[in-house]
């Protein structure tokens, strides 16, 4: 599932070629996709609007057009944006084309089809629950010591729980959230209020670095998600917990385990993440 860093790698590629650009055509292949407003309206409104400015929100793309409409896109499972130049034919996979007046067109492709596609105004952002309920995002200022402090004292749940709610913290998947915890040392199942400062300093500069390192290698893949222009991330060759059940801890050599958390597939090293005796 693209998390933050696979999304704010396509934000920073799709920016670079369809800001500025005009929708000369939509061709919705997969009307079920769109969720607001219909299909027909959806195709009519944006058809000769300039996408102006291109945000991402934790996982949701946020394309900004003239006229003060915005579309937003959240991928979902196995959603694609990928740009097409004049030089190259459709993607025969493809849900939703923008076609742009220059040739060159964008395209979302959806093999589980579980992604979203809406057209607000930008007034009505607020429709959209998941998108306006989303607390601060890692790297940001006020993903800070002192908000995750306040925010861990009230919270009894495991701290892998925690970290994956949205409301809390925005755009931390499973992947990230695993290998932020292996690199603070923490116990996936520790009771967030039991935390101590110099852990939750750990921890949030654990996220930060984790965050960070997984967008300068354009995040990761292991089966579907690729960037803009279809290539694949390259933070899969850097993970230290996530996906390596049975292999060696490569800080201490120990096996990594894995178990469920939260109804969530857990990985963490038994041996640098003791639970406190």
């Amino acid at each position: 599932m693209p998390e933050m860093p696979e999304v704010e790698t396509i934000c920073r590629f799709l920016r670079e070629h369809v800001v500025g650009k005009t929708i000369a055509e939509v061709d919705i292949r997969l009307p079920r996709l769109v969720k607001w407003p219909s299909p027909g309206d959806f195709r009519s409104l944006m058809v000769g609007r300039t996408f102006e400015s291109l945000e991402r929100r934790a996982k949701y793309l946020l394309f900004h057009l003239s006229g003060e409409w915005v579309l937003v896109i959240h991928l979902r499972m196995t959603g694609r944006l990928f740009y097409r130049d004049n030089s190259q034919s459709s993607n025969g996979c493809a849900r939703v084309v923008f076609e742009f007046n220059t040739g060159d067109a964008m395209e979302y492709s959806d093999t589980r089809t579980l992604g979203t596609l809406y057209l607000l105004k930008e007034t009505e952002l607020n429709r959209i629950y998941g998108l306006t309920s989303l607390g601060p995002e890692p790297l940001s200022a006020e993903f800070s010591t002192e908000y995750l402090t306040a925010g861990f004292a009230k919270r009894k749940g495991k701290i892998k729980t925690v970290l994956l709610d949205q409301a809390f913290i925005g755009g931390l998947g499973n992947i990230y959230v695993d290998e932020s915890l292996s690199r603070a040392g923490l116990h996936p199942e520790r009771r967030a209020n039991t935390l101590v400062e110099a852990e939750i300093v750990r921890l949030r500069e654990a996220v930060n670095f984790v965050i960070e390192k997984s967008i300068c290698e354009n995040g990761t893949t292991f089966r579907d998600y690729r960037d803009g222009a279809g290539n694949k991330g390259g933070f899969q060759n850097e993970l230290c917990v996530y996906g390596r059940k049975g292999m060696p801890c490569p800080v201490c050599g120990t096996a990594i385990v894995k178990m469920e958390v939260g109804g969530r597939g857990t990985h963490f090293c038994p041996h640098c993440q003791q639970e406190p005796r």
